[in-house]
């Protein structure tokens, strides 16, 4: 299966290790998991996976908002109604059941299909997670 990780840092150019432990789990099950960058990359690639895994950390703590490019990168991309997928929050919010939802919110109004979402708090239990979803 192919996986794409979209990842939206709160900042640019930054991959966290949480991130990068999610694509080490997802190839440990088999499956092909690229990293896709919100900041850089225009998201016209995403129809071509199966499965779709947004990382995604809030602009500061006290806030329950994402950065601009995970809705432009969203909504610009075609082809994504009715694919499975997943969302993730960086741990570095105070409102984390709140942003989580809000994450949510945004996926499902671009038709993906939300089968899980949890808050990544370390790199191994981001891997944990990454093989249980791929099982």
């Amino acid at each position: 299966m192919r996986i794409a990780i979209v990842n939206v840092p709160a900042q640019r150019d930054r991959v966290s290790l949480c991130v990068t432990a999610l694509q080490k789990g997802f190839e440990s099950m088999g499956h092909r998991a690229d990293i896709i960058s919100a900041w850089t990359d225009d998201g016209f690639s995403l129809p071509a996976y199966d499965y779709l895994v947004i990382s995604a950390e809030t602009l500061s703590f006290f806030s329950c908002k994402f950065p601009d490019c995970l809705h432009k990168i969203l909504s610009a991309t075609g082809g994504i109604a009715g694919k499975r997928s997943a969302a993730f929050l960086g741990k570095k919010c105070l409102f984390i059941n709140k942003a989580l939802a809000a994450l949510m919110s945004a996926m499902e109004k671009e038709g993906m299909f939300v089968n899980w979402s949890d808050t990544l708090l370390s790199a191994e239990q981001s891997e944990a997670l990454a093989k249980r979803i791929g099982a």
